[in-house]
């Protein structure tokens, strides 16, 4: 039986630790997008159809970050659900 437990941590482990590097890749890329649109000149640039595409970059960098945060919500969540199956097994094999 903690053999099993311990199969099931290392996987949970492997998993979350690949989460992790995705989420840290994610970062990085809106880290860097807000870098690349701060960089940019103060004036606006008019795109054919007379549209700011600043206002549109903004919106893409924070819709990147938003995205960012929903998933580090859900990586948090998942670990959290995760550890509670693994506590609630060990508590029923003590309890054995």
């Amino acid at each position: 039986m903690e053999s099993r437990i311990d199969d099931m941590l290392a996987h949970l482990s492997h998993s979350q630790q690949q989460l992790a590097r995705i989420l840290e890749a994610q970062r990085h890329s809106a880290v860097r997008m807000a870098q690349i649109i701060h960089a940019l000149p103060e004036y606006e640039f008019r795109v054919a159809d007379g549209a700011r595409s600043s206002g549109g970059q903004a919106e893409q960098i924070n819709r990147s970050i938003v995205a960012y945060l929903n998933a580090m919500a859900d990586l948090q969540q998942t670990a959290a659900d995760n550890l509670e199956i693994v506590l609630k097994e060990l508590r029923e094999h003590e309890e054995e």
